[in-house]
């Protein structure tokens, strides 16, 4: 007898998560004996908690093949971490109560860490509570960081986006630094990991484009070190291009730009380090310097996603579901690398336990012995997930992305305020 599933959204949202959705629901089609129907999270795992349950089939197959290329997340995600079943069991018991409601069996969260660390603990709980839940985790982060994974969903087209906007930055400012700006920082995400960071490094060719430094959350800011390496750079080409991480620390391992307030993951949130690090070169040598932050920009950048980054989201999606119906639980479909040249991939399973909570970093052999770039090693690993165009089809000059009804089942159980 068919159960229905459940699948929600988490976090920051990519250029491809919803290409994952694709994926899912796509497989879950596929398996009609197995998976009755598909429900999704309004804004991700609040629509759980509040029981407002959008209706996949009132979609229409057309919005929910554009899936595929749209960015964002389409059912709507959040950054809601729930609380630890030790401290407070109620939540966890309300997405029980729920799933119970609906017949709910099978539970696909497309995020980062804490979402698989939820997923990990509703497959726990659920068994305790007589309602057995098969949980799936679905990996998605820009950020690169899910361990075991080869890379994450999300990452490459982020990638892309910023190897390509450092080189363009580059020919600006090029054309223009004998009268104007000697110095160009580009920030990019990544609080704790480089990943994005180390990716604009590929920019970096025999033509001398790109970055000609990269400030690292890996590497701590040695200020006078760093400040004589841009004089340097000035000196020899005329200006200097910079890219530096969020996440970038000082000598004491403080972040350069703590804001001292925390988001609703309890993650430190940032205040914009381009700023901080212009000013130190202003007060050092007086250039006129000018700053981006690519902030939001790079992660729904879907006009430049990467191939292989949305060929895995899907992918990975579909994986979800068969790991499912194949009677696992409490896993991750993972990235497994063959080889680097040509890239060759195929899909794995991980345990839920040991992805949950575990942040990857930058390798040490990544990062050039200098501190302020990427190793060959790196550009082996990174320039396989940049590789080919997935464009979106395009109406009137511009992306013709979809937004869906997102309508809501009737409700069958109490109202929920303990948020």
């Amino acid at each position: 007898m068919p159960h229905n599933a459940f699948y929600a959204q988490s976090g920051g949202v990519t250029a491809v998560i919803n290409a994952s959705a694709a994926g899912v629901i796509a497989e879950a089609k596929a398996h009609p004996d197995t998976i009755g129907t598909l429900y999704a999270g309004r804004d991700g795992i609040i629509g759980a908690l509040t029981e407002e349950l959008i209706d996949i089939t009132a979609e229409s197959e057309s919005d929910l093949a554009a899936l595929l290329h749209t960015p964002s997340g389409a059912f709507g995600s959040c950054r809601y971490k729930l609380k630890s079943i030790e401290e407070h069991r109620t939540q966890y018991e309300r997405l029980i109560e729920v799933f119970r409601a609906h017949d709910i069996r099978y539970f696909f969260y497309n995020g980062g860490g804490d979402s698989q660390d939820t997923a990990h603990k509703v497959s726990q709980l659920s068994e305790k509570m007589g309602f057995p839940i098969t949980c799936i985790g679905v990996p998605k982060t820009m950020d690169n960081d899910l361990p075991i994974t080869d890379c994450c969903p999300g990452f490459g087209s982020v990638a892309k986006y910023t190897a390509v906007s450092i080189l363009e930055a580059s020919f600006d400012v090029a054309s223009m630094q004998r009268t104007s700006t000697k110095v160009f920082v580009m920030e990019v995400m990544g609080r704790h990991a480089g990943w994005v960071a180390a990716s604009a490094g590929l920019a970096r060719d025999e033509r001398g484009m790109g970055p000609d430094i990269i400030l690292f959350p890996e590497v701590p800011l040695d200020e006078s070190r760093f400040l004589e390496q841009v004089d340097r750079v000035v000196a020899e080409r005329g200006f200097c291009m910079i890219v530096v991480s969020e996440g970038a620390k000082d000598a004491a391992g403080e972040f350069l730009s703590s804001s001292g307030s925390t988001d609703a993951f309890g993650h430190a949130q940032l205040g914009g380090v381009a700023p901080v690090i212009v000013n130190k070169i202003k007060q050092h040598a007086g250039y006129k310097c000018h700053w981006a932050v690519c902030d939001y920009l790079q992660r729904a950048a879907r006009h430049i996603a990467s191939k292989t980054d949305v060929d895995q989201a899907y992918e990975l999606g579909r994986a979800a579901v068969r790991y499912a119906v194949n009677g696992d639980n409490a896993v991750m479909p993972v990235v497994v690398r063959e080889s680097d040249l040509p890239y060759r991939w195929h899909i794995d399973k991980a345990p839920l336990s040991e992805v949950a909570n575990v942040e990857k970093c930058l390798p040490t052999d990544f990062i050039s012995d200098d501190g302020f770039h990427i190793t060959d090693k790196a550009r082996r690993y990174l320039s396989p997930l940049i590789e080919g165009e997935a464009y979106p089809p395009y109406q009137n000059g511009l992306p013709a992305y979809r937004t869906l009804k997102k309508s809501v089942i009737p409700k069958k159980c109490a109202e929920f305020y303990d948020l």
